[in-house]
């Protein structure tokens, strides 16, 4: 009897807990946007409130907003005009000596992770970490590492290694490209596969792998 119980336990708790932690990280960020727009509409005159004009409180209107901004500064952006005044707000801040740095290195991350071009966070790799003989599943950053690459003397990538079950955070691993294995799963199926303790694994046929190799490069005799 407790053995069924406990099943069912189970079976409701795999139906509700991705629902819940779906819905709280929802509500959780259309609570950030909505806040940020809160402290806009605080500077205008109570009368021109959207809850005063509309006579009620519509919930998720700061992503309605977000999404309009994000928008308009990438249409304005985009022409030559926005291009110019782009260059010269950044040609400021690279005057104010604690911004300069910190706004160049978000900046490069930015185009690294959201351009098209970029190479970053594509790929789904395999990779002997902590120590050879243990496996972690990585995401290649970089595969130009300039003085990095020059000095170890081998064909070198930058990857991450995410934590678990928060992969914002993680380690950079610089390894050699010999040592790594390019796995067929998507991005977001690593993540799911990282975020859930590895319960949840992306299906995959042995078809699949094609000419990629299967096992690490045995290490050299010494």
């Amino acid at each position: 009897m407790l053995k069924h119980l406990r099943r069912y336990v189970i079976a409701g708790l795999l139906v509700w807990l991705p629902l819940a932690l779906t819905f709280w990280l929802l509500s959780f960020a259309v609570g950030i946007m909505d806040g940020w727009l809160d402290r806009v509409f605080a500077l205008l005159p109570p009368g021109y409130h959207p809850d005063e004009l509309l006579g009620i409180s519509i919930p998720g209107l700061g992503v309605i907003f977000t999404l309009l901004l994000l928008i308009t500064t990438g249409v304005f952006a985009a022409n030559i005009v926005g291009r110019a005044f782009v260059r010269v707000w950044e040609s400021l801040l690279d005057r104010i000596p604690v911004v300069r740095p910190v706004y160049s290195a978000i900046k490069r991350f930015a185009e690294l992770v959201f351009s098209d071009k970029s190479e970053s966070f594509k790929k789904v790799l395999l990779i002997q970490y902590p120590r050879r003989g243990l496996y972690s599943l990585a995401f290649q950053t970089s595969s130009e590492l300039g003085e990095v690459q020059g000095r170890s003397g081998e064909d070198v990538v930058c990857t991450f290694v995410p934590t678990t079950p928060n992969p914002t955070s993680g380690f950079i691993i610089i390894v050699p490209k010999k040592d790594i294995i390019e796995l067929d799963m998507e991005v977001d199926e690593a993540l799911k596969m990282i975020i859930s303790l590895g319960v949840v694994v992306p299906t995959w046929r042995e078809e699949q792998i094609g000419d990629l190799p299967q096992v690490m490069p045995e290490e050299p005799e010494k």
